[in-house]
């Protein structure tokens, strides 16, 4: 089967404007994504899929120069552009991570994959968040191209269509479900980019960590943190928007 990661990005985000192309040690946070999802030992291909605005212009020159394959759609219906984006690569499994997530353990995103693959054809969707416990900006969904198919052909609610795979979560009863679990509750840690404080964060993680180790894991950070308690009071104070 496919395997197709859509990690949607674009320049316009109502907290932090411009937030995946801003720069630490001279690398925008999307090439630090981009570096670590393509650690996957299951995804077959990556795809960014921005919107069809001048201002996602730097996103698509950026992605063209590292190699990485775009894909321009609307910018408020982000489930059809999950869709357009699925549709032109022929994904069969569609792997959802979001461009706020530049810590993100590749390990982890294979575990969601390998959970959905254990059950297929019998689940429709995994996640590790539809109860949370592992930390915020480790976020992993999976569904199959019929489920999304589904949800971009019945999901008529504008929030539905915002947030991609909210129509598959809320309607149980049309949909198999699954979520994976921490060992831990780990979901006390915020390592999500929305906020400046959330990138003031991020940046110190990744000058600490990445010159000496460019493939920490999940691990590494908490141990970098036990180590250094204050830091994640930098943003412990910032609230996820709601839905």
């Amino acid at each position: 089967m496919k395997i197709v990661a859509i990690i949607q990005a674009r320049m316009t985000s109502t907290r932090l404007p411009g937030k995946v192309l801003k720069k630490v040690m001279d690398k925008t946070l999307l090439e630090y994504q981009l570096e670590r999802v393509s650690r996957s030992q299951l995804i077959n291909e990556i795809i960014v899929a921005t919107t069809t605005n001048e201002t996602d212009d730097p996103i698509v020159n950026l992605c063209k120069q590292l190699g990485y394959t775009t894909y321009r759609g609307s910018e408020e219906d982000v489930l059809s552009r999950y869709y357009g984006a699925a549709m032109d690569a022929k994904a069969e499994v569609v792997v959802r991570l979001t461009s706020d997530c530049p810590l993100i353990d590749p390990a982890v995103i294979d575990q969601v994959i390998q959970l959905f693959i254990d059950n297929c054809p019998n689940v429709d969707y995994v996640s590790n968040t539809l109860e949370r416990t592992y930390p915020r900006g480790m976020d992993t969904e999976v569904m199959s191209m019929n489920a999304l198919i589904k949800a971009y052909r019945k999901a008529t609610l504008e929030s539905d269509r915002e947030h991609v795979t909210a129509y598959i979560y809320s309607n149980e009863s049309e949909y198999s479900l699954l979520n994976l679990k921490s060992s831990e509750v780990l979901s006390q840690y915020r390592w999500t980019v929305d906020t400046i404080e959330d990138f003031e964060l991020i940046q110190r993680i990744l000058m600490e960590l990445y010159p000496f180790n460019n493939n920490f894991s999940q691990k590494d950070i908490i141990d970098l943190l036990t180590n250094h308690h204050d830091w994640s009071l930098i943003n412990a104070h910032i609230e996820q928007k709601e839905m």
